[in-house]
């Protein structure tokens, strides 16, 4: 059973913490491995470099839309899909374990099925734009 009265402020909690996570994670791309590098790892990995732009717009981008609530349950696809290919490019290959060398699948997997949760949920409590076409529980847009 749902608990209605405190569900948006889970997706709130979830939003945040999801939107927090995503700025850090991006923010280790282009501070500490550099942008060059990177872009240089995707090259590395057979992927267009190019795509790696797109990753850091898109942890960018997606991680201010998580924290600020802007249509952040629909950010929360791409993010997921995003995080799919990390399992079937990078850490898949790594085992189950995030401890393995190289870092396995399930942290990954557990971050997918979050973002999932939050597209089903909605963008809680406080979003600023939430995504058109969401209902609160008390059945109002938004």
């Amino acid at each position: 059973m749902i608990k209605i009265s405190t569900a948006p402020y889970a997706a709130l909690v979830l939003r945040v913490s999801l939107g927090i996570l995503f700025l850090a994670h991006v923010s280790l791309k282009i501070f500490v491995f550099t942008i060059p590098g990177f872009v240089g790892y995707f090259g590395s990995l057979g992927l267009p470099p190019i795509i790696a732009y797109a990753v850091i717009a898109l942890e960018l981008l997606g991680g201010i839309s998580l924290v600020l609530g802007v249509y952040a349950s629909w950010v929360a696809l791409p993010l997921a899909i995003e995080m799919l290919g990390t399992i079937v490019l990078v850490h898949g290959r790594n085992g189950w374990l995030f401890t393995n060398e190289g870092g396995g699948w399930e942290y990954p997997a557990f971050w997918m099925v979050t973002l999932i949760v939050l597209f089903l949920l909605g963008d809680g409590a406080m979003a600023l734009r939430p995504a058109p076409g969401r209902r609160s529980p008390a059945g109002t847009p938004g």
